[in-house]
């Protein structure tokens, strides 16, 4: 059985605890690996050795950090395979979304950050009088980044790249659930030679390692990624200590397709859009919208196509939907099911467990549901169910569509159809939610800001949004 360690000071550790946390493969619901059960001493020892490692890191050109992080950008992309069979297994995810998604993103994201943080800049504005004020953009120190076990490494280095670009040492921990590749990682960043104590990545559990991180009184600043109840706990916490909040948390997000809509491309997206990665992304659109015009004919097709899904082995190349992550997601997505038939929806297909045979048949898969005839108001239109189902309602005006989609806490990301590019901006405009996709959907440039309004966070990831929050702005006021 293989243990996990954590990589603390540059080296792979085990945890002081001597205690690991099992962590299954879902595609065959057995446990495969071990992960360290860390605690505030493991936190402890991560601070003290980035601490020590920060005065160096600061103060490294640009230049220098440039060449590290795109070393390990490199060993990202020669590694894909490894890291994307890992990512399979670890979360049964089809390999095919890994290699050719996960993957490669993670390697983005350390080499679009190696580059940003040359190009940089901070503002400087002059005054009457002979006076020049200038801004310095400075590292906060010490900042932990905790990711979801949704996309494992993706989002691992989506927080971890820019905190290093911006000259801060890391303690990071991912999601228990989903561990095998920042283990990888931190193999990948002792070879590509990241200095002791820059990046510290500490398995284990939210309550007992994440919450230690947060409670740190010498952690500047918190990037969190994941449920929205966790991240209100963390900002119980973590407001009153005065840290820096990042806080990207979950979604409800509408598809609306208007009847003029390309409806070829649309069909075709809104699959991807309903159901990619078992529906386990916080980008899907759980909840599509369709004009009365095309909405039976949307039905038809939809649910046709819907109901030829394949569910299967992660591991083959042919694999459009894998496993559900953990035992526990999997009975929470389910009872979902039942609750939409007691809100009065009808299932017109999928929504049942679905077993496989040999190695497999433990496993947890379940066959992507599409629901009709719900409230937009009930449960299961308002609560983020975070898998293989979602609900298809007509509507019949703009403002109808624009009430309920708006209609739920969430406002992370929305998707509109239509051919009209007036009502494309101007639906665009009222819809509560801080990314807008247009005819598209999950098209991602790493300069844009990501983030969502209500409860679905606080704060911008990406771009400079992202090294703005690493910095601390300090004003300096010079008389020339």
């Amino acid at each position: 059985m293989q243990k996990i360690a954590n990589y603390i000071n540059g080296e792979m550790v085990a945890p002081v605890s001597q205690s690991y946390i099992d962590n299954y493969n879902p595609a065959q619901g057995v446990v495969y690996s071990l992960i360290p059960d860390s605690d505030e001493r493991d936190v402890a020892m991560a601070y003290e050795a980035a601490h020590l490692a920060f005065p160096a890191w600061s103060q490294k050109p640009a230049q220098e950090k440039f060449k590290i992080l795109m070393k390990i950008a490199d060993l990202i992309s020669e590694n894909l395979e490894e890291l994307a069979r890992a990512e399979c297994i670890d979360n049964g995810k089809p390999i095919k979304l890994a290699r050719t998604v996960d993957i490669p993103r993670a390697a983005s994201n350390f080499s679009f950050y190696a580059q940003a943080v040359t190009q940089f800049w901070s503002e400087s504005h002059a005054m009457e009088h002979h006076y020049l004020n200038y801004t310095l953009r400075q590292p906060l120190g010490v900042v932990a980044c905790i990711s979801p076990w949704n996309l494992p490494l993706y989002l691992f280095t989506w927080k971890i790249a820019p905190a290093l670009a911006a000259g801060n040492c890391v303690i990071a921990k991912p999601s228990e659930v989903t561990p095998m590749t920042a283990y990888l990682l931190s193999k990948i960043c002792i070879q590509a030679g990241l200095p002791k104590g820059v990046l510290n990545i500490v398995h284990g559990n939210g309550p007992k390692t994440g919450m230690s991180m947060v409670t740190h009184p010498h952690i500047h600043a918190i990037s969190f990624t994941g449920g929205t109840k966790t991240g209100a706990d963390i900002a119980r916490v973590a407001a009153p200590m005065f840290k820096k909040l990042s806080l990207e948390l979950g979604g409800k997000n509408p598809n609306i397709i208007f009847a003029d809509c390309d409806f070829d491309e649309m069909l075709r997206t809104t699959l991807r859009s309903s159901f990619s990665n078992q529906g386990q992304i916080c980008l899907c659109g759980s909840r599509i919208f369709v004009e009365k015009p095309i909405y039976e004919k949307f039905k038809q097709a939809f649910v046709s196509k819907v109901s030829k899904m394949q569910v299967g082995n992660p591991l083959h190349e042919d694999t459009k939907l894998g496993a559900i992550v953990s035992e526990q997601h999997f009975k929470k997505i389910l009872s979902y099911i039942d609750l939409a038939q007691a809100e009065g929806g009808t299932v017109l297909c999928g929504g049942k467990a679905v077993t496989m045979e040999g190695e497999f048949k433990n496993g947890w898969y379940m066959s992507p549901a599409v629901i009709e005839g719900l409230p937009f108001d009930c449960r299961t239109n308002q609560e983020e169910i975070f898998g293989p189902i979602v609900t298809i309602t007509p509507f019949e005006t703009e403002e109808e569509v624009l009430m309920m989609a708006n209609s739920v806490s969430y406002g992370l990301s929305s998707t509109v159809w239509t051919q009209d590019i007036t009502r494309a901006h101007r639906i665009a405009s009222y819809i509560q939610a801080g990314i807008v996709w247009i005819n598209c959907w999950l098209v991602r440039d790493l300069r844009t800001p990501f983030g969502g309004i209500k409860s679905s966070g606080v704060g911008r990831e990406g771009g400079f949004e992202a090294l703005r929050f690493f910095t601390e702005p300090k004003n300096v006021c010079l008389k020339i």
